[in-house]
């Protein structure tokens, strides 16, 4: 099976499920999204939905209220093509530690949903996801899908692999291939057994494949759609791969496994 481990809800969804066709790929983990760059017709619309982005990855905006719309955003796609989405939560970071705990066990857990993400704490405070990764600890171990790209820096990073080593039972995704940090990723990753990689948003060839080189069982495609395409980053991935083993854990293997359908 071909999973793509990254992607957003795309409006309209069908559009999404038409770049999976056309990639061959089965199923795709799917992040709630406030920006939408796919509606923009013109640079002075995708100007605006990119101000969106700001406010989210730079960690502005982290209360339940900014999230409402998204997540039922989130809910309608997974209703639609449930047989090819893979439902993840983004938790606002903003909550208290009891109010993330509360959301955890409601809105992931008590849906049916795989797992959280894609988490976007505030550069330079990667320490406040401290509190989903105790609740992803709680209820067995739920993958958790952090930002890995700027504004994430390299502190940040350091930051997510001690907190990886705190829970060891919670697989901690470190998305778009830490950005141009992404040599320290990969060894973070390497070094930190719990810890994975996605592939998205790689800005060289050679990062790709030293990363499935380095980390082979925990690198996972991705396309970071509608940033990235998935037609695009599965040629990648493949281009840098033999047929075989290796490349089915990094097609879909092993995110199959963190989400519990292998």
């Amino acid at each position: 099976m071909i999973i793509d481990a990254h992607s957003h809800v795309h409006d309209p969804v069908e559009t999404h499920v038409g770049l999976l066709d056309e990639a061959g790929v089965d199923r795709a983990v799917l992040f709630a999204t406030r920006p939408h760059p796919e509606r923009a017709g013109d640079l002075a619309s995708l100007r605006r939905e990119l101000a969106v982005l700001d406010d989210a990855i730079g960690g502005r905006g982290n209360t339940a209220e900014a999230y409402r719309d998204a997540w039922r955003e989130l809910d309608a796609a997974l209703a639609e093509r449930p047989e090819r989405f893979i439902g993840f939560l983004s938790v606002p970071l903003g909550l208290e530690p009891e109010e993330i705990a509360a959301t955890v066990e409601r809105e992931v857990v008590g849906r049916g949903l795989r797992g959280i993400g894609e988490l976007t704490p505030p550069p330079g405070r990667a320490a406040v996801i401290d509190p989903v990764l105790r609740s992803a600890a709680d209820h067995g171990g739920l993958p958790v899908v952090v930002h890995g790209f700027a504004p994430t820096t390299a502190d940040d990073l350091v930051t997510l692999s001690a907190l990886a080593g705190r829970y060891p039972t919670v697989p901690l995704v470190v998305s778009q291939l830490g950005g141009l940090n992404w040599m320290q990723a990969v060894e973070l990753v390497r070094d930190t057994p719990n810890m994975y990689l996605e592939l998205s948003t790689a800005n060289v060839v050679f990062a790709v494949r030293l990363a499935i080189k380095e980390i082979p069982d925990r690198t996972l495609f991705g396309s970071d759609a509608p940033y990235g395409d998935p037609v695009l980053t599965r040629a990648m991935v493949e281009r840098v791969t033999s047929p075989g083993e290796i490349r089915d854990r990094v097609l879909g293997g092993t995110i199959a496994e963190l989400v519990g359908l292998a």
